[in-house]
């Protein structure tokens, strides 16, 4: 998706960011709580994890838009689901 084309005030484009970041907050969970040599069923770890740096695929004024709205919250270039 280009960068110049994500309107941030288009609800459908801040569907599909939500939804993206979503997915990548999800992976990165699950990739901090499978590493280190201990699997899923090994009594697992709890990831530390709050925020992400969003997708790049959105330009920051469609992610500030969401915080706008109350949808993320962000703290030093890092965003977290509200």
């Amino acid at each position: 998706m280009d960068q110049d084309n994500s309107d941030p005030s288009d609800p459908a484009v801040l569907k599909r960011a939500l939804k993206a970041f979503k997915k990548r907050i999800k992976m990165t969970h699950l990739g901090e709580e499978t590493s280190g040599g201990r699997g899923v069923f090994s009594g697992g770890k709890v990831s530390g994890i709050v925020g992400i740096t969003p997708p790049s695929q959105f330009p920051r004024a469609v992610w500030d838009e969401l915080v706008r709205l109350n949808r993320l919250v962000e703290s030093n270039g890092c965003y977290s689901i509200k």
